[in-house]
């Protein structure tokens, strides 16, 4: 048991909260968290998969069945396929508003979290369990090995380089043709699988949504219907873009990730960590890493951004913290880099409180300007935590 980072904010939130939502994509560890959650909660429990028979048809009466079992905290997985349970869920709650009373698994897509949040607003604390992070697995693989593989626990548990590669290209197969059409979305299947493709290549620009529809012979709506469905599912990320009022011209469209970088390699057929760097797209997918890590490992309710102006200047990634605070971030794959001019004329513009610059290895140290040139690995165990 690899300990993840959210057991113990799950565990607080089960302190207070009636029911707690869990939600990631497939094969991230929902299952395996919440089983080991069991042993730690005080009250019974009862743990229901609605992928097996037998306990789906325990619901077929549902309100008699879960009422016979109000002083136990029970687990429901896979909870997507019955999106009819949220209002029963609702109305049992209300009837005794203990905490630790349901704890709902579900890989979800925008019409889910939709239902959970409006069904059962006021009622739920709801959490997203991500692939591994780097720090969760630091003692067990380099950055390197992390960064090149992603974190969904069987690729980057797998012995050999050619099964993590072999349930990659299962994971993808198995969420275009089985998963959206469980979920209720009947896609065109090769279409989804082009467009997943063409995303690993835009991954870091900026997003056009009317070019990549020309691209795959789409509307503009249906590129977004379709975009919105791949970020439900964890699997991509839009970046919005900050634009304050400065009187300057700014880009305002958002820039395009996909969220597991051993995701990004396989469908850019990067078959190892040495073809990686010497691979155009080494620079994008660092700086997509780096984010990915960051966003994960932030606290809570920090907001994300990237800015741009239109004469080019960047801020890579930007956080507000949930004190104010401003944070600008220069992401480099370089351990002696050169600071772009743009980001020097960002930081003018914006006045951060803080200002990094990030790189993969090596020593923290600052410079006269005010940025402290820091690795990654340094800034997620130490500067992010004191922001």
């Amino acid at each position: 048991m690899i300990e993840r980072r959210l057991t113990g904010i799950l565990l607080r939130d089960l302190e207070w909260s009636p029911i707690l939502g869990l939600v990631g994509p497939r094969q991230v560890g929902k299952t395996t968290l919440v089983r080991h959650l069991q042993t730690l909660i005080e009250k019974p429990s009862l743990y229901l998969d609605l992928e097996l028979a037998s306990d789906l048809q325990k619901l077929n009466d549902a309100e008699y069945y879960l009422s016979g079992h109000a002083e136990k905290c029970v687990l429901i997985d896979e909870v997507q396929t019955r999106p009819e349970l949220f209002p029963l869920l609702r109305a049992l709650t209300d009837q005794s508003r203990k905490p630790a009373r349901f704890i709902l698994l579900g890989s979800a897509s925008p019409y889910v979290v939709r239902q959970i949040t409006e069904t059962l607003a006021g009622r739920i604390a709801y959490h997203e369990l991500a692939p591994f992070s780097f720090s969760e697995i630091s003692t067990l693989y380099s950055m390197e090995e992390h960064w090149f593989r992603g974190g969904f626990p069987r690729s980057l548990l797998a012995g050999k380089p050619f099964i993590a590669r072999k349930w990659m290209a299962d994971f993808i197969e198995t969420f275009v043709h089985r998963d959206l059409a469980r979920l209720g979305f009947q896609v065109p299947v090769t279409l989804i699988q082009r467009m997943i493709s063409m995303l690993a290549h835009l991954h870091g620009g900026l997003l056009n949504l009317s070019n990549l529809g020309k691209s795959l012979g789409i509307t503009h709506p249906t590129v977004n219907k379709y975009l919105e469905l791949l970020e439900g599912s964890f699997l991509v990320r839009r970046l919005p873009p900050y634009f304050p009022n400065l009187g300057k011209r700014l880009v305002k469209t958002p820039k395009i990730y996909l969220r597991d970088t051993g995701l990004l390699h396989h469908l850019l057929h990067i078959n190892d960590a040495e073809q990686l760097k010497g691979h155009p797209s080494i620079g994008a997918s660092w700086e997509g890493y780096v984010i990915e890590q960051i966003i994960r490992e932030a606290p809570e309710f920090t907001e994300f951004y990237f800015y741009r102006t239109k004469s080019g200047a960047e801020v890579d990634l930007l956080l507000i913290t949930s004190s104010g605070k401003m944070v600008c971030l220069e992401i480099k794959y370089s351990v002696a880099p050169s600071i772009s001019k743009g980001f020097f004329v960002s930081l003018e513009d914006l006045k951060p409180d803080y200002r990094f610059v990030i790189i993969p290895s090596g020593e923290t140290y600052s410079r006269s300007e005010g940025i402290k040139i820091c690795p990654l690995g340094h800034f997620l165990e130490r500067e992010l935590k004191n922001l």
